[in-house]
């Protein structure tokens, strides 16, 4: 299996004194599911960079959960180390997917602007793909409206929130859907990161 790199949300437990990394068990099932290995990443830059290259990884995969820091978010360790890894996969030409978040990351990065929206949390909405109706759900509470380059839109909800971003050029990918958490896993979910980390 191919090794892809993942990152993971902060959990903030005050009782503790502690800021825990974490990640849902569904995503070492998904990306199973593809054909992927993970290698779960800390939200310490270097540590996180040490990783990846020592393990040769094959992409990056920036994950949901928090909100970025220039949001409001509470984990600016996780902005620094998930902002480190994309210059990191950019230099050695990496493909990245990012999810919900991590699609805002990537949208961040291009100067894209994004603001509060509503009505998007929910198990189940649907949106325009490449042009045609499809289901998804969807957990975020800020969004764009348009996109900046190198970034175009592949999928738009109806109220025009944009649910898809991609850089061909740079195998850069973005989606505000989260397949992890599907149930059963939906077949255009693992074909797409079959297709961006290149899984024959």
């Amino acid at each position: 299996m191919k090794r892809v790199a993942i990152t993971q949300r902060v959990a903030v437990i005050p009782e503790y004194g502690e800021r825990r990394d974490c990640l849902d068990q569904a995503w070492p099932r998904f990306l199973a599911a593809c054909g992927l290995m993970p290698l779960v990443l800390p939200n310490i830059v270097e540590v996180a960079l040490a990783l990846c290259v020592d393990a040769d990884v094959a992409g990056l995969v920036l994950t949901g959960g928090n909100d970025l820091a220039a949001l409001g978010g509470d984990a600016p360790e996780r902005d620094a180390t998930e902002n480190a890894l994309v210059a990191l996969a950019q230099s050695r030409a990496l493909p990245v997917l990012g999810v919900c978040r991590g699609m805002q990351v990537l949208q961040q990065r291009c100067a894209t602007p994004l603001r509060c929206v509503e009505g998007h949390v929910t198990p189940q909405q649907v949106i325009s793909v490449e042009g045609q109706r499809t289901a998804v759900n969807s957990y975020h509470r800020f969004a764009a409206f348009e996109s900046r380059p190198p970034l175009e839109v592949w999928a738009v909800a109806d109220d025009g929130v944009v649910k898809a971003v991609r850089n061909p050029s740079r195998s850069m990918t973005g989606i505000m859907w989260h397949p992890e958490r599907m149930s059963p896993f939906a077949v255009a979910d693992i074909a797409l990161f079959r297709r961006v980390f290149r899984v024959t």
